[in-house]
């Protein structure tokens, strides 16, 4: 289609393009009604359930293969709006993937009886880990008292009876032998309280002290050589009693674990034959079966509990119930009754919740821990399946985002506090046995997240190769349009919602066009068409209506801007009492409404701005106020930029551009970004130095390139109905309007407060495709097209912008001419 033969114009026979007459556009091109007639139904309960996701293919395709390739680094991160509820499609398909697959292995920690700090992990197929510690827990449960029993039989005590029997008989020999020696010698061997000692004895009476006096010298002499003799031999004989002693401990060792062996040999006897086909479980059982041998006098106490302290009491209780303990099992992740492969959402992802950690417990004032406090992550739980995480979340939390690189590169789970890994902690704790890792990782996140760790990760692109984009819109065909209806049936269904009839469906679906913006689109954020769903729902209720009509929906609608709109009012207040000045009425040179778009939260709405542009001799420079006052935004100083482009190539291709002018926004004080008013002040700049006025009862907006082309803007449908507001309160002449970019008129869905009043010929809409159609319409004046000879027709904007600026180009000159005439007249001397 040719500029010259646009569908919303009609050129007459002249030459002269400007000339020809530009209609408003018609109000059935302002709004795109839905057409559900060949679906045939009356509600939504006559409507096929869908089932499917419609409008995210590319999306779907990429998740599919990314649940689906078993390679490293091939994880996924879902982009786009989480009003597209990505999440609900990401875990459906996810779930679906994980339902072919059989359930993972559990993973437990044991403890590790050579390093208590280091505990094991077993991998054991689903849902033995729960079993295995049951059975642990029944043989904690049965292992003291089934020693106890073992260790009061008779034929224990028989036999430690007869070791401590051998050991006080070789004792009580060695100190008989003794005895015998010391009588053929006249030494007697007393036993006392304090210990055994000797004494001289005559006719086998003990000597006192006295009677010991009055013998001879010699006597004395020998009897306490004989003493001095036999005691080295007693005390031979005493020194070998500790020993006999260790002998004795030892043997009764020895016998207390031969019968614990028994003991423990027959309550996990069961326990092996349940899992004689698991390695691992043989090895930890035989772990626990040397431990409990090796120190059975912890589980079964030493010396008579009667005879005790109560703390010593207490204390022994405490060391049987800690070594009991080491015996049990803990079970990380459980998959009994689990059908497929797990699918865990972890809602908070700290880095103790991803990675697990290590609890502690008080005890005696100081914090204990084991490998029975060791808890979790959503990377075990994720373990063999899918792990999903918001990126937003991950990237919020200290340290999260290391770790899970880290994790993810390594290939296992390695527990460990945050502190101890920044060095902050020095308290020893548990360095668990790292578990093996293979999961899926799907990131949920904004595109700008997607696309700033793309570009300031270097791992980023090598753990994260699988890019799900999902689409904010999709064609509003006429097949589309059914599939959009059936899914709306779907999720009216599925909210429990009353039936919509025809019409309420196709409001909905016009909605949807009206939220994208564009009336050949359609809005993939289907969670935004959830809501409005449920608040139609509401609407009809309140009405006590038996389904939900278009009314309702269109109640919703409005409901969901009153709730909103509250800055709107206030904006559009001002502009009524004058507080900012929008005039609507009258002409003005150098003087243009344009209009902007504002965004708050999910709410959109337009206002119209004053710009105002000012001319006077210059170097061809267009001063951008906003950009001077630093409120402009790079995209909106380009757009001024090009007006130099525009007006140098138009009207200096001979001469030089001889004026300054600036541009403003009149009673804007926050930022300015965006192109969309380029056109509204190339406009004011035209009218400024042609001084041709300009109707300000039309608005207008646009982007425009050098050659003076007009192209398409966003928030088309809110410029609009932004400019009209205004109008209709100061009262709707019949001459009030806005032009448009013809690329927008695709993008129109108007309010049918708007459509009325075009249709009563109160208002208007245009579409320009040139800045001179622009002009036309603003003034009501031929541009003019260049002739032959390099000139404008005489009296059109063209030629008159061309005069005036010839006019600045000739002032510079003598100007300039003038300014160096004096400077040489100062420079030449005095004759």
């Amino acid at each position: 289609m040719s500029k010259t033969d646009s569908p919303d114009n009609s050129p007459d026979n002249t030459p002269d393009n400007t000339k020809r007459r530009i209609k408003p556009l018609e109000p059935e091109v302002l709004y795109t009604r839905s057409d559900l007639s060949a679906l045939d139904f009356t509600t939504t309960d006559d409507l096929q359930p869908f089932g499917t996701v419609i409008g995210q293919d590319r999306a779907l395709e990429a998740m599919s293969f990314g649940v689906g390739i078993d390679q490293p680094g091939y994880n996924v991160f879902a982009l786009g709006s989480s009003q597209t509820d990505k999440h609900t499609i990401v875990r459906h398909v996810v779930a679906e993937r994980a339902k072919q697959q059989d359930p993972p292995d559990d993973w437990c920690y044991v403890n590790n009886f050579d390093q208590k700090n280091k505990p094991d992990y077993l991998r054991l197929p689903a849902g033995i880990g729960a079993k295995l510690q049951r059975d642990m827990e029944t043989f904690v449960d049965d292992l003291p008292d089934a020693l106890s029993a073992s260790f009061e039989s008779e034929e224990y005590q028989t036999q430690r009876q007869a070791l401590e029997q051998e050991a006080q008989q070789e004792q009580e020999q060695g100190l008989e032998r003794l005895q015998d020696k010391a009588q053929e010698r006249g030494v007697a061997l007393v036993r006392t309280p304090q210990g055994i000692t000797l004494a001289p004895m005559k006719d086998g009476e003990v000597l006192q002290p006295d009677e010991i006096q009055e013998l001879s010298e010699d006597e004395q002499e020998r009897l306490k050589e004989e003493v001095k003799n036999l005691e080295e031999e007693l005390q031979n004989i005493m020194q070998k009693v500790p020993r006999q002693r260790r002998q004795l401990r030892e043997k009764q060792r020895e016998l207390d674990q031969e019968f614990a062996r028994v003991v423990v040999d027959d309550l996990l006897g069961d326990i092996r034959e349940r899992y004689t086909d698991i390695d691992d479980i043989g090895e930890f059982l035989d772990a626990v079966e040397a431990d409990v041998v090796e120190h059975v006098r912890d589980l079964v106490g030493n010396g008579d509990q009667q005879e005790m302290q109560p703390q010593q009491q207490m204390l022994q209780q405490q060391q049987k119930q800690q070594r009991l303990s080491l015996y049990n099992v803990n079970v990380l992740v459980d998959h009994s009754g689990a059908e497929g492969a797990p699918v865990v959402y972890e809602d908070n992802p700290t880095y103790q919740n991803l990675i697990g950690r290590s609890e502690y417990r008080a005890q005696m004032g100081a914090l204990l821990t084991d490998y029975s406090l060791i808890k979790p992550g959503a990377f075990h739980r994720a373990n063999g399946g899918y792990l999903l995480l918001d990126a937003r979340k991950v990237l919020m939390q200290p340290l999260v985002w290391e770790a899970l690189k880290r994790t993810i590169r390594s290939g296992e789970i390695d527990i460990e506090s945050p502190g101890e890994s920044l060095g902050l902690i020095s308290t020893v704790s548990l360095e668990p046995d790292p578990i093996p890792l293979n999961v899926k990782v799907v990131l949920l996140g904004e595109r700008r997240l997607y696309y700033l760790l793309s570009q300031l990760d270097p791992d980023f692109s090598q753990l994260f190769k699988v890019e799900a984009d999902f689409n904010d819109q999709m064609d509003r065909g006429g097949e589309m349009q059914q599939r959009y209806a059936r899914m709306i049936g779907d999720m009216v269904r599925e909210a429990g919602l009353k039936p919509f009839d025809q019409d309420a469906v196709a409001r909905v679906i016009e909605q949807s066009a009206r939220e994208i913006g564009d009336a050949e689109k359609l809005s993939a954020r289907t969670r935004n068409t959830a809501d409005l769903l449920r608040e139609a729902d509401y609407w009809s209720r309140e009405n006590g209506n038996g389904t939900v009509t278009r009314d309702d929906v269109q109640k919703a609608i409005d409901a969901q801007i009153r709730r909103a709109d509250r800055l709107r009012e206030r904006s559009q207040e001002r502009i009524i009492r004058d507080t900012i000045d929008i005039d609507t009425s009258g002409r003005e040179v150098g003087q243009v409404n344009g209009l902007s778009v504002l965004k708050l939260g999910d709410f959109a709405f337009g206002r119209p701005t004053r710009i105002t542009a000012q001319v006077r001799l210059g170097r061809g420079e267009i001063i951008d106020i906003e950009r001077q006052s630093k409120l402009g935004g790079n995209i909106h100083t380009k757009g001024v930029m090009i007006l130099t482009g525009f007006l140098g190539g138009r009207y200096a291709t001979e001469t030089p551009l001889s004026f300054a002018a600036s541009l403003v926004f009149e009673q804007v004080y926050g930022g300015v970004d965006g192109d969309s008013a380029s056109l509204t002040e190339l406009c004011a700049l035209l009218s400024a130095i042609s001084e041709v006025p300009i109707k300000q009862s039309l608005a207008l907006t646009g982007s425009v390139n050098q050659l003076g082309d007009v192209q398409a803007i966003g928030g088309v449908n809110e410029k609009i109905e932004g400019f009209f507001d205004i109008c209709r309160e100061r009262g709707l002449s019949g001459e009030q309007g806005v032009l448009i970019p013809a690329s927008n008129r695709k993008n129109l869905m108007l309010r049918q407060d708007v459509i009325d009043a075009v249709k009563d010929g109160q208002f208007a809409v245009y579409t320009v495709e040139t800045v001179d159609q622009a002009m036309a319409l603003l003034t009501g004046e031929t541009m003019g097209e260049l002739g032959d000879e390099g000139n404008y027709p005489e009296g059109t904007i063209n030629a008159k912008v061309q005069a005036r600026l010839e006019k600045f180009a000739n002032r510079r000159k003598a100007y300039t001419s003038s300014k160096s005439e004096d400077k040489d007249k100062k420079e030449s001397p005095d004759v």
